[in-house]
């Protein structure tokens, strides 16, 4: 049986600090990840103050992508129903993730993390606008 609970939100190891990664050199991407440029899905220009999304690496399996929030959230009554594992970090901004089973609501600073289990009902109820929410997700069957 599939674990429903997520644990509570990780913090990434020197998360809170400016010191640059020490794996920095040894990813495949010279840009930074705030200098990717923009993408929806689909490949359509993206609307004004809609959500960013951009494909980074894709197999059979797994999908990594990043997502630009500028103050979005899910729509009143809305959850998501993914039929994927999902494991997102936040890099910068921060957002309020809420989980159907759940009577209160997360907030997730830079650094935080979680994994989403498949099925898990879950909705984003605010993002940061000022500077964008940046979150790095990873899709997997």
């Amino acid at each position: 049986m599939a674990n429903l609970y997520a644990p509570m939100p990780h913090r990434l190891p020197g998360a809170a600090t400016d010191s640059p990664s020490p794996h920095a050199a040894s990813q495949p991407m010279n840009a930074p990840m705030s200098q990717l440029p923009d993408s929806p899905r689909g490949g359509a220009a993206p609307s004004p103050g809609a959500e960013q999304f951009t494909e980074l690496f894709a197999r059979a399996g797994m999908r990594i992508e990043r997502i630009v929030s500028t103050g979005q959230s899910s729509p009143p009554g809305f959850w998501y129903d993914q039929p994927q594992c999902e494991w997102v970090v936040l890099l910068q901004g921060a957002a309020r993730l809420r989980f159907e089973d759940e009577s209160a609501a997360r907030t997730l600073a830079p650094g935080d993390y979680l994994e989403i289990a498949p099925h898990r009902r879950h909705r984003v109820e605010w993002t940061q606008a000022d500077p964008p929410t940046m979150w790095l997700a990873v899709h997997c069957d």
